[in-house]
């Protein structure tokens, strides 16, 4: 793309999101820049594939896309259809979107994340094959929206290796081993005085392994779309590597996928989630949700439990229950640690009132955009 179509398509785009926030949508200068990066990771001269980033990206609630879908059709006209008219054309726009009328039913009617991954896993089980180093260097700070299928291995290889961390962990606590590194002191005097004082083969003891229990919860919203597939193959690798992770996925209402998340393939666990989770990709109330979480599952959580909450922040409920909630959490758990897509964006400031009410609540606020975010929640997981 030219500088001058480039500069053409972020005007585009900018009265775009105007427009939107007009029509009372939460659409802040940073969901802007995002849906410009957005479009650059799809084909603009797909109608249907501008449609579905610019959704994921701007229209956080699912009450939201009737507005939405408006909106872009003018936009979608006025930004390439020849039948626009001059006054409703942006001056010099780049994006020669189709003259499609409307998009297909099924694309309005509800939300296609799921199917989408699905159509896009092949018929056959994902690879479980590791690149060759120099690839994953090319690909650990790339943004997880711009990674392709034969890169999602990658993911599975970080979560075993945190998997394999936890379980290898060991405590200040020992216990006794057959071939433990220290001598056991107390039961080698206690089979001295047995044995007149010999013993040729003192007993040894080794270090326990620390039981570190994850539980993460993970925001399934429109807003979060882009990122949810490659956040939850994560999830899944890290659970199947690693038997105390509990896994939960949350939009308007929470659902614990635990069990769905367990299986031979990451596709066939998109097919159990399918039905596990009948909100999916719609509004977003994380305080309802961990209320919910408080409530029903609060006895999965104590001090050696690391708590990780995956979401953007965009919360259209209470800010206030989200702040209790997350205070009852953090009061039980070893660690609260909140993982947010939109922290790599150098533009990015936690503005949103969900965050606001976050954040004094939670240990560690860090990022989950690429691959390199994914290897450092290794270290982060220690308590």
């Amino acid at each position: 793309m030219t500088a001058t179509a480039r500069a053409s398509l972020i005007v585009a785009v900018t009265r775009f999101c105007r427009d939107l926030r007009a029509r009372e949508l939460l659409v802040t200068p940073a969901e802007t820049v995002d849906a410009l990066r957005a479009l650059e990771k799809v084909d603009i001269g797909d109608r249907e594939e501008v449609y579905l980033s610019l959704r994921a990206v701007l229209a956080s609630r699912v009450e939201d896309h009737a507005i939405f879908d408006e909106a872009f059709d003018t936009f979608a006209a006025a930004a390439g259809d020849p039948s626009a008219t001059e006054a409703d054309r942006v001056p010099n726009a780049p994006v020669p979107l189709p003259a499609v009328t409307s998009l297909p039913a099924q694309r309005r009617s509800g939300p296609p994340s799921l199917e989408q991954w699905l159509r896009q896993s092949g018929n056959g089980d994902e690879t479980v094959s590791v690149p060759r180093e120099s690839d994953l260097e090319a690909v650990g700070g790339r943004n997880l929206t711009g990674l392709g299928s034969d890169e999602l291995a990658e993911i599975e290889r970080i979560a075993a290796q945190i998997a394999r961390r936890l379980a290898a962990r060991p405590s200040r606590r020992w216990r006794a081993a057959r071939r433990g590194p220290r001598i056991h002191l107390r039961a080698t005097m206690r089979q001295s005085l047995k044995t007149g004082g010999d013993t040729p083969d003192p007993p040894r003891r080794e270090r326990k392994r620390r039981k570190t229990r994850v539980v993460a919860i993970c925001d399934v919203s429109g807003s979060m779309d882009i990122y949810s597939r490659f956040l939850l193959q994560f999830l899944y690798a890290l659970q199947n590597g690693f038997a105390r992770v509990e896994t939960f996925v949350f939009s308007t209402g929470l659902s614990r996928v635990t069990r769905d998340l367990t299986g031979e393939s990451y596709r066939a666990a998109l097919g159990h989630l399918s039905g596990a989770v009948p909100d999916w990709s719609g509004g977003t109330r994380i305080g309802a949700s961990l209320a919910t979480f408080n409530a029903t599952w609060s006895r999965l959580v104590d001090r050696r439990t690391v708590v990780v909450i995956l979401s953007d922040g965009w919360d259209t409920g209470d800010p206030e229950q989200l702040a209790d909630e997350l205070r009852a959490i953090a009061r039980r758990a070893g660690r609260v640690i909140w993982l947010n897509p939109l922290l790599g964006s150098p533009s990015y400031e936690p503005l949103t009132r969900g965050m606001q009410a976050a954040l004094p609540h939670v240990d560690l606020f860090a990022p989950a955009h690429n691959l390199a975010s994914l290897r450092d929640l290794a270290r982060h997981l220690r308590i």
